[in-house]
């Protein structure tokens, strides 16, 4: 296992706590802090002292300056909850949680208001975001341009929540929230016109849950995406069930026809993360029940206790190096982090990867 090394620039040090996502395009790695209303790109800068390959030169880029989000920018409780970031085709694509969220109690409070906090449940409109965003390059460096455009999102959600309503699995999990196994998008993979969202919950009898969905961009306004029905009985969605040794999906990337899947648990706890191949996952003509026979297990991802919770996958070249895997993480640990402004990602080279590429 190798390192990459993320150095932010000062305004921004709370980024290395929350990597939630990221991506490569070129010579930059596009990040995200699940907790912010930013996208961050942090451009190669060489190797540091260690030999790693280190990605400085921080430039942040506010959703709001793209998008169009129900919650203002200026509001103390505004985040968008990134989860998912994959480039295709000239857009840079960003999903939100879809996930309610129960307050948490404070440890200066009583034990009655701490009691009563985790009695309330509230919504974050803005986490309802699917959206892309042009891109173009300026001196080599791709950067974002406006307008985005995204699904509209309104009192339900969005229309993927509105269809969900009615779903025989899903339909049940839509009022809890994400960390108590409720619905929670946690993954992203762009593949043509398809797009995949990997939920960490809920988990059914140990089956994990994929969405699979084709945005479609409005006749009227370019601005706007609405969503095919590829799905049986007209729906916009079809779904795909996995048994990833009873994890949920955090996080997911594309490599040839194969889908890799970053798992872990659903809950709130240490516990194993892995990355499974779905072989052929990128291109299904049906829904899928994949056992966990059909699964090949790619790597095993280090976890802590308590904190360095794998959240982010990506595919990684760097150099004349075989395609590798980085991965980031929510919460990292004190020995991850370098200096008063990085942290670092961990490269794993995988045989079952390289192999693919002779």
């Amino acid at each position: 296992m190798k390192a990459a090394h993320f150095t932010f620039s000062p305004s921004a040090l709370e980024c290395r706590d929350a990597l939630s996502a990221i991506v490569q395009i070129g010579d930059t790695l596009w990040v995200a802090n699940d907790e912010s209303i930013h996208l961050e790109r942090l451009s190669y800068q060489g190797s540091d002292a260690d030999g790693n390959p280190l990605y400085a030169a921080h430039t942040r880029f506010a959703l709001h300056d793209y998008l169009s989000l129900p919650v203002a920018a200026d509001a103390d409780d505004n985040e968008v909850d990134v989860e998912g970031l994959a480039c295709h085709d000239g857009y840079l694509w960003v999903v939100g949680s879809h996930s309610l969220k129960r307050k948490k109690p404070q440890s200066d409070k009583s034990t009655e208001k701490g009691i009563e906090r985790l009695v309330r449940i509230v919504p974050d409109p803005n986490r309802y975001l699917i959206a892309r965003i042009p891109m173009s390059a300026v001196d080599s460096v791709p950067t974002l341009q406006a307008p985005g455009a995204q699904l509209p999102l309104h009192s339900k959600g969005n229309v993927l929540m509105e269809a969900l309503h009615d779903d025989p699995h899903l339909k049940p999990f839509l009022k809890i929230p994400g960390k108590d196994n409720g619905f929670d998008v946690e993954g992203l993979a762009v593949i043509g016109k398809r797009l995949f969202l990997g939920l960490r919950g809920p988990v059914l009898r140990g089956w994990a849950v994929l969405l699979e969905i084709e945005c479609v961009e409005d006749d009227n306004d370019p601005t706007v995406l609405t969503l095919a029905r590829i799905g049986e009985e007209d729906r916009p969605y079809r779904k795909h069930f996995l048994q990833l040794d009873g994890l949920g999906i955090r996080d997911l990337c594309v490599q040839g026809e194969d889908l890799l899947i970053l798992a872990g648990p659903t809950m709130s706890l240490d516990g194993p993360v892995r990355v499974y191949r779905w072989q052929g996952g990128a291109k299904p003509d049906a829904e899928s029940l994949m056992p966990r026979a059909a699964l090949e297990v790619a790597a095993e991802i280090p976890h802590g206790h308590g904190n360095d919770h794998a959240e982010g996958l990506c595919l990684f070249t760097q150099g004349n190096d075989p395609t590798a895997l980085l991965v980031v993480y929510d919460n990292a640990a004190a020995g991850r982090k370098r200096g008063e402004s990085g942290v670092w990602g961990d490269v794993f080279v995988l045989p079952s990867i390289s192999s693919l590429l002779e």
